[in-house]
């Protein structure tokens, strides 16, 4: 990844109602959060999807304060996020050639997004340590899978860095230090 053009970060169905069954909710919320803040940093749009939320609840509010302004929240039925109604036109619409995946379940609703972005002709990126699963093992299982099917399944902090390049980015400083507060938004980025 040489450049942030066309690139927009999808957060799939990080509702709290799911954290109690996943593996290290802590943990995954937390590169959740850095995932989200850094692409604010970096001006990407960012997306979310929310699996039936008037049974499921909303999206944890945290990230949608970590991303200042989202650029779509979408309701679903089905697992992938192209089944939400006007997601595929947002895409469109933003000029996303690249997404950038983080949420739950791996298996199941990033898994089925990961795919139908590459059979629509996108770029795809996991970003291994944002996404959690009930079962860990199921979850290493997809991840071969989707890297089988040309997807990237990559760290939060090594994506990020890669679009930085270099230290003499004028967003290192700022980056660097929501690693060291493990995400939290400490600067004013918008």
């Amino acid at each position: 990844m040489d450049s942030s053009q066309g690139l927009a970060l999808l957060a799939v169905d990080v509702q709290p109602v799911f954290f109690r069954a996943m593996d290290l909710p802590e943990v995954f919320l937390r590169r959740c959060r850095l995932a989200v803040s850094a692409a604010r940093l970096l001006g990407l749009p960012t997306l979310f999807t929310e699996q039936a939320p008037a049974k499921l609840g909303p999206t944890h509010p945290d990230l949608l304060l970590d991303a200042g302004r989202p650029a779509g929240l979408f309701p679903k039925s089905e697992f992938s996020a192209f089944g939400a109604a006007g997601f595929e036109e947002r895409i469109r619409e933003l000029s996303v050639e690249h997404l950038l995946l983080v949420g739950l379940e791996g298996p199941v609703c990033v898994h089925q997004t990961a795919i139908e972005a590459v059979r629509r002709g996108l770029g795809v990126t996991v970003l291994a340590d944002a996404v959690t699963s009930r079962r860990p093992e199921d979850q290493a299982v997809c991840f071969d899978a989707l890297r089988t099917a040309g997807v990237s399944v990559l760290p939060v902090e090594t994506v990020f860095y890669s679009l930085l390049r270099g230290a003499d980015h004028p967003a290192f400083k700022d980056f660097t230090e929501l690693v060291k507060a493990g995400g939290q938004v400490r600067s004013t980025a918008s």
